[in-house]
Protein backbone atom coordinates (compact mmCIF):
# COMPACT_ATOMS: atom_id res chain seq x y z
CA UNK A 1 0.00 0.00 0.00
CA UNK A 2 1.13 3.24 -0.87
CA UNK A 3 2.13 6.01 2.20
CA UNK A 4 1.09 9.03 1.06
CA UNK A 5 -0.92 10.47 -2.51
CA UNK A 6 1.09 11.60 -5.05
CA UNK A 7 0.65 15.54 -5.18
CA UNK A 8 -2.23 17.40 -7.80
CA UNK A 9 -0.17 18.91 -10.24
CA UNK A 10 -1.63 22.24 -10.98
CA UNK A 11 -2.17 22.66 -14.89
CA UNK A 12 -2.17 25.80 -16.53
CA UNK A 13 -5.63 27.27 -18.54
CA UNK A 14 -4.72 27.67 -22.10
CA UNK A 15 -4.59 30.63 -24.11
CA UNK A 16 -7.53 30.97 -26.29
CA UNK A 17 -10.66 29.93 -23.90
CA UNK A 18 -9.04 30.68 -20.12
CA UNK A 19 -9.88 26.51 -19.85
CA UNK A 20 -7.59 24.00 -17.42
CA UNK A 21 -10.17 21.41 -19.08
CA UNK A 22 -8.49 22.38 -22.67
CA UNK A 23 -4.66 21.81 -21.31
CA UNK A 24 -5.84 18.63 -19.81
CA UNK A 25 -7.42 17.68 -23.41
CA UNK A 26 -4.23 18.67 -25.15
CA UNK A 27 -2.51 16.83 -22.80
CA UNK A 28 -3.65 13.83 -23.63
CA UNK A 29 -3.63 14.57 -27.33
CA UNK A 30 0.23 15.16 -27.53
CA UNK A 31 2.11 12.54 -28.89
CA UNK A 32 6.22 12.53 -27.99
CA UNK A 33 6.03 15.61 -26.12
CA UNK A 34 4.79 18.37 -28.89
CA UNK A 35 2.65 20.16 -27.19
CA UNK A 36 2.64 22.99 -29.71
CA UNK A 37 1.09 20.73 -32.18
CA UNK A 38 -1.12 19.29 -30.27
CA UNK A 39 -2.35 22.44 -29.37
CA UNK A 40 -2.30 23.66 -33.00
CA UNK A 41 -4.34 20.32 -33.77
CA UNK A 42 -7.16 21.24 -31.24
CA UNK A 43 -7.51 25.01 -32.21
CA UNK A 44 -7.98 23.66 -35.53
CA UNK A 45 -10.40 21.31 -34.75
CA UNK A 46 -12.27 24.07 -32.74
CA UNK A 47 -12.16 26.49 -35.66
CA UNK A 48 -13.71 23.39 -38.10
CA UNK A 49 -16.35 22.90 -34.96
CA UNK A 50 -17.52 26.31 -34.91
CA UNK A 51 -17.56 26.58 -38.60
CA UNK A 52 -19.66 23.35 -39.28
CA UNK A 53 -21.83 24.34 -36.34
CA UNK A 54 -22.28 27.82 -35.88
CA UNK A 55 -21.84 27.77 -32.48
CA UNK A 56 -19.25 28.32 -29.85
CA UNK A 57 -16.87 25.68 -30.33
CA UNK A 58 -15.78 25.76 -26.45
CA UNK A 59 -19.49 24.80 -25.65
CA UNK A 60 -19.74 22.50 -28.47
CA UNK A 61 -16.69 20.72 -27.00
CA UNK A 62 -17.82 20.45 -23.38
CA UNK A 63 -21.27 19.58 -24.60
CA UNK A 64 -19.48 16.36 -26.01
CA UNK A 65 -17.51 15.37 -22.96
CA UNK A 66 -20.84 15.49 -20.97
CA UNK A 67 -22.32 13.49 -23.22
CA UNK A 68 -19.00 10.64 -22.78
CA UNK A 69 -18.49 11.33 -19.53
CA UNK A 70 -18.95 7.77 -18.01
CA UNK A 71 -20.88 7.68 -14.31
CA UNK A 72 -20.38 3.99 -13.57
CA UNK A 73 -17.87 0.98 -14.84
CA UNK A 74 -17.28 -2.78 -13.94
CA UNK A 75 -14.03 -3.79 -12.14
CA UNK A 76 -13.16 -7.52 -12.04
CA UNK A 77 -12.80 -9.23 -8.43
CA UNK A 78 -11.85 -12.60 -7.30
CA UNK A 79 -14.42 -13.84 -5.03
CA UNK A 80 -14.01 -17.56 -3.85
CA UNK A 81 -12.23 -19.13 -7.34
CA UNK A 82 -14.32 -16.96 -9.42
CA UNK A 83 -14.41 -14.04 -10.86
CA UNK A 84 -17.26 -11.47 -10.77
CA UNK A 85 -17.45 -8.01 -12.77
CA UNK A 86 -18.46 -5.59 -10.01
CA UNK A 87 -20.43 -2.31 -10.69
CA UNK A 88 -19.12 0.84 -9.58
CA UNK A 89 -19.30 4.36 -9.53
CA UNK A 90 -16.35 6.43 -10.73
CA UNK A 91 -14.76 9.49 -8.91
CA UNK A 92 -15.13 12.76 -10.84
CA UNK A 93 -11.42 13.00 -11.67
CA UNK A 94 -11.04 9.56 -13.41
CA UNK A 95 -14.61 9.95 -15.29
CA UNK A 96 -13.25 13.47 -16.92
CA UNK A 97 -9.70 11.48 -18.05
CA UNK A 98 -11.89 8.81 -19.35
CA UNK A 99 -14.14 10.53 -21.22
CA UNK A 100 -11.68 12.68 -22.69
CA UNK A 101 -9.34 9.48 -23.76
CA UNK A 102 -11.85 8.01 -25.42
CA UNK A 103 -13.00 10.78 -27.42
CA UNK A 104 -8.97 11.28 -28.57
CA UNK A 105 -9.05 7.31 -29.19
CA UNK A 106 -11.94 7.06 -31.22
CA UNK A 107 -11.20 10.14 -33.27
CA UNK A 108 -7.90 8.90 -34.27
CA UNK A 109 -9.80 5.67 -35.05
CA UNK A 110 -11.99 8.13 -37.61
CA UNK A 111 -11.54 7.98 -41.21
CA UNK A 112 -10.63 11.12 -42.20
CA UNK A 113 -7.61 13.80 -43.88
CA UNK A 114 -5.52 14.91 -40.75
CA UNK A 115 -6.00 14.75 -37.16
CA UNK A 116 -8.07 18.38 -37.03
CA UNK A 117 -10.37 17.02 -39.27
CA UNK A 118 -11.41 13.77 -37.46
CA UNK A 119 -11.61 15.31 -34.00
CA UNK A 120 -13.84 17.97 -35.09
CA UNK A 121 -16.09 15.09 -36.27
CA UNK A 122 -15.67 13.09 -33.35
CA UNK A 123 -16.83 15.98 -31.11
CA UNK A 124 -19.57 17.06 -33.46
CA UNK A 125 -20.90 13.52 -33.39
CA UNK A 126 -20.69 13.33 -29.39
CA UNK A 127 -22.12 16.91 -28.84
CA UNK A 128 -25.05 15.32 -30.45
CA UNK A 129 -25.10 12.32 -28.69
CA UNK A 130 -23.88 10.14 -31.72
CA UNK A 131 -20.41 9.06 -32.30
CA UNK A 132 -18.07 6.10 -31.49
CA UNK A 133 -17.06 7.35 -27.55
CA UNK A 134 -20.56 7.85 -27.03
CA UNK A 135 -21.58 4.66 -27.85
CA UNK A 136 -18.58 3.35 -25.84
CA UNK A 137 -19.87 4.72 -22.80
CA UNK A 138 -23.37 3.55 -23.26
CA UNK A 139 -21.84 0.25 -23.94
CA UNK A 140 -19.87 0.48 -20.32
CA UNK A 141 -23.22 1.68 -18.34
CA UNK A 142 -24.63 -1.43 -19.76
CA UNK A 143 -22.45 -3.83 -18.76
CA UNK A 144 -22.58 -2.02 -14.83
CA UNK A 145 -26.06 -2.51 -15.34
CA UNK A 146 -26.12 -6.35 -16.58
CA UNK A 147 -24.20 -6.97 -13.53
CA UNK A 148 -26.39 -4.88 -10.87
CA UNK A 149 -26.68 -7.83 -9.12
CA UNK A 150 -23.06 -8.09 -8.14
CA UNK A 151 -22.90 -4.66 -6.80
CA UNK A 152 -23.19 -6.22 -3.40
CA UNK A 153 -20.17 -7.27 -3.22
CA UNK A 154 -18.65 -4.14 -3.34
CA UNK A 155 -15.08 -3.49 -1.90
Amino acid sequence: MRKRKPKKRIIQPDPRFGDTLVTQFVNNLMIQGKKGTAFKVFYEAMDVVAEKSGEDPHEVWQKALNNIYPQVEVRSKRIGGATFQIPTEIRGARKVSMGMKWLIKYARARSGKGMAEKLSSEILAASKGEGAAVKKREDTHRMAEANKAFAHFRA
